[in-house]
């Protein structure tokens, strides 16, 4: 027994010393790396022709390491992380659209119902490679998001791909104070209900929970409770945990799945 408790201790110390060796290596590696880029930027800063701003370096090399993740992996200065929870709240300025990036090309997800988006003829899959006549390659849904935005009244021209069209098209879209409802709510009658939801913003699941007691109100229960997320582009996850929590209990029928939730 005292020799398998011995053999066990050294096979514990043996895998302490390795992991602790493979810490070291990765810590030495990482110092390396950010001591060359600490060189490159002292380089930039004392032998550039003009005068750079560092703030702006650092944070254009950032976005420029976020980029080699995903797509979907952004940095966002003070500014525009401000906007974003505008945008979240269920009334902003802009277009009404939901975007991502699929195989490196701006891509619309879905246009929000109603919206100046949605009634300039804006369709989910279309591939936006222009914006105001400035390319779109390379840029992040950051960086597209602020081209897009603008003071309510002015307009914005979106050129797109679409599957539909032989060429591309320019799309001119007033931009407009957007206001989503979330939860569009169906009596069917005979205690069955229709809730379409078009997407996940602060006040969805409380809507959602005003709705039903709607319907429950009139009809003593439900019977059952379809939920469409049909074209629905996603939004606050909490929100989206909330509804499902919500309709757990219930007979409901979803169908779409949720997707792009952030």
């Amino acid at each position: 027994m005292k020799a398998t408790r011995t053999t066990l201790f050294k096979c514990v110390l043996g895998i302490l010393a390795v992991s602790s060796v493979f810490l070291v290596s990765s810590a030495q590696e990482r110092y390396t790396e950010l001591q060359n880029f600490s060189k490159v930027l002292n380089l930039i800063q004392q032998y550039y022709v003009e005068e750079v701003d560092t703030k702006k370096l650092i944070q254009g090399a950032i976005k420029g390491m976020l980029k080699e993740l995903d797509p979907h992996t952004s940095f966002m200065t003070a500014d525009v992380f401000k906007e974003f929870e505008t945008e979240t709240s269920g009334e902003f300025g802009g277009l009404g659209i939901e975007m991502s990036i699929q195989n490196g090309v701006l891509t619309i997800i879905s246009p929000i119902e109603d919206t100046p988006a949605w009634i300039a003829g804006v369709k989910p899959g279309d591939k936006v490679i222009a914006i105001d006549k400035k390319s779109t390659k390379g840029l992040s849904l950051v960086e597209a998001s602020q081209y897009i935005r603008g003071k309510n009244g002015t307009k914005v021209v979106l050129k797109i791909v679409r599957e539909s069209s032989p060429n591309p098209i320019d799309i001119t879209i007033t931009r407009g104070q957007v206001k989503i409802k979330s939860v569009k709510y169906t009596d069917m009658e005979d205690g069955y209900a229709y809730v379409r939801v078009t997407s996940f913003i602060e006040n969805t699941a409380k809507d959602l929970e005003k709705a039903l007691d709607k319907h429950v109100e009139k009809h003593k229960k439900i019977e059952g409770l379809i939920i469409d997320l049909r074209r629905n582009p996603g939004g606050l996850l909490d929100q989206a945990i909330k509804v499902s929590d919500l309709a757990q209990a219930k007979s409901f029928l979803v169908l779409f799945k949720i997707t792009n939730v952030h």
